[in-house]
């Protein structure tokens, strides 16, 4: 049995404080991360009671904040992507929350030496050139595997704009299906003061949560439905909104009838995302400005991404794609192997000297994570239309939110909010029309 992983090990900075969970809820809401949040606060302003169930003993998913050496570090979701239609943006702003927007310039490191402006500027204009042909090729009637779209003649570029897009995606290009690329909204990205998990932890403060309450399936034979718990009991309800990752639907959960096989085979054709971070405290790092990403091509290693000087702190991140979780997992590696790999790449191209006060507190494994087992879920090629699928109701009783669900902000948070917040209102809308009494089968 593998260990947990080390991140589940950090505690967060804002402490659960939940309220008592009703003994007849009308909804049930199975997970407190970012969806689950959303549907409890909107089926609350609704009028409904709520219990919401989750495994962990903390809220948010797979965004937590932890203080590491006296800074709010997030260990999982960091970014606040598509500021315009992002409603955990719109919901900052009215709350006084302390926003700032993502810096827009990046640095970039060839081999030992920073880039020469030139350099930059051929860079920025490969990037825009396969973003452009990618977002093209996405309109086309026939999906097929993003990697196709990337063309070819990108000079030395090419292979670093796939390895940024495959840690983006989440998996290689390859395995990514064209008609699921993300949309032009996914920009006008913002970070939080504190981190984002304790901004998500905040939003549920005094939420009817039962924490540490694992769920194992759902019983959907009668009228309501009745949620089976890992203890042995259960918990009635008229719906439920299940906000449950897709790797865990996938591996560890029933359903009592079976899903329909059109819903069944939405889940099961998602792949499991991979982003991990390495958690780097490095005050001589070369990189100056917060909050700047940094590319670093030419060499032996070559890393997917950094994020450098967190909010003007010491910290940065070195990020874990699929390809080299891949080849950590097989050989054995586990954490302190990742933290060897990132002192070796940043050897490579800044050399051992420049890393004498370079400490690693953190690495990530969400993908070893039993309530996440992975990032987010992906869309391989043939596969774009699952996310859809997923809005909709199962038997007027069940209703599916999440990142999963989203097709603009896929990936993210502020998607699985906006969906928690869409099935809410949904089951809501269903469970307040008393012209419409639930059926007792699909």
């Amino acid at each position: 049995m593998r260990p947990a992983p080390e991140h589940a090990r950090f505690r967060p900075t804002v402490a659960p404080r939940v309220s008592p969970v009703p003994a007849a809820p009308d909804v049930v809401v199975i997970g407190a991360g970012a969806a689950g949040i959303a549907s409890a606060r909107r089926l609350i302003e609704r009028g409904l009671s709520v219990a919401v169930l989750e495994a962990r003993d903390r809220v948010g998913g797979r965004a937590v904040t932890t203080q590491l050496r006296g800074h709010a570090i997030d260990l999982g979701a960091h970014w606040m992507h598509a500021g315009p239609i992002n409603p955990l943006i719109a919901l900052a702003r009215s709350r006084g929350e302390p926003l700032r927007r993502a810096a827009q310039h990046e640095h970039l490191w060839i081999g030992r030496r920073p880039a020469r402006a030139d350099e930059e500027a051929a860079f920025s204009r490969a990037f825009d050139v396969a973003d452009r042909a990618i977002t093209g090729a996405a309109s086309r009637a026939q999906d097929g595997p993003a990697a196709g779209a990337l063309p070819r003649h990108l000079g030395p570029w090419r292979e670093r704009i796939a390895g940024v897009h495959a840690l983006v995606s989440g998996r290689p290009l390859e395995e990514v299906s064209l008609h699921d690329w993300p949309s032009m909204e996914y920009g006008d990205n913002f970070f939080i003061a504190g981190g984002y998990g304790a901004y998500l932890a905040r939003l549920a403060l005094e939420l009817p949560i039962r924490l540490g309450c694992p769920v194992t399936g759902l019983d959907w034979s009668g009228p309501g439905v009745r949620v089976q718990l890992a203890d042995g009991g259960q918990l009635a309800a008229r719906a439920v909104i299940v906000t449950v990752p897709m790797p865990v639907l996938q591996a560890a959960f029933r359903f009592d009838p079976p899903l329909p096989e059109r819903t069944r085979a939405a889940i099961d054709g998602f792949l499991s995302g991979i982003y991990e971070h390495v958690v780097l405290h490095w005050p001589s790092a070369p990189f100056h400005g917060r909050d700047r990403l940094a590319s670093v091509v030419g060499g032996r290693h070559k890393p997917p991404g950094m994020l450098t000087r967190i909010d003007g702190t010491p910290f940065h991140y070195f990020e874990l794609d699929t390809a080299l979780t891949r080849a950590l997992d097989a050989a054995g590696a586990g954490p302190d192997g990742a933290r060897r790999l990132a002192r070796a790449v940043l050897a490579e191209h800044f050399g051992r000297a420049a890393l004498a006060d370079l400490a690693i507190p953190a690495v990530t494994a969400w993908r070893h994570d039993p309530w996440s087992r992975g990032s987010w879920a992906v869309v391989p090629p043939g596969h774009a239309a699952a996310r859809a699928t997923l809005q909709e109701p199962v038997g007027e009783r069940i209703w599916f939110a999440g990142e999963a669900n989203s097709r603009a902000q896929w990936g993210t948070a502020g998607g699985a909010y906006e969906e928690g917040q869409r099935a809410a209102d949904r089951v809501a809308d269903r469970l307040t029309d008393d012209r419409a009494p639930l059926r007792a089968s699909a």
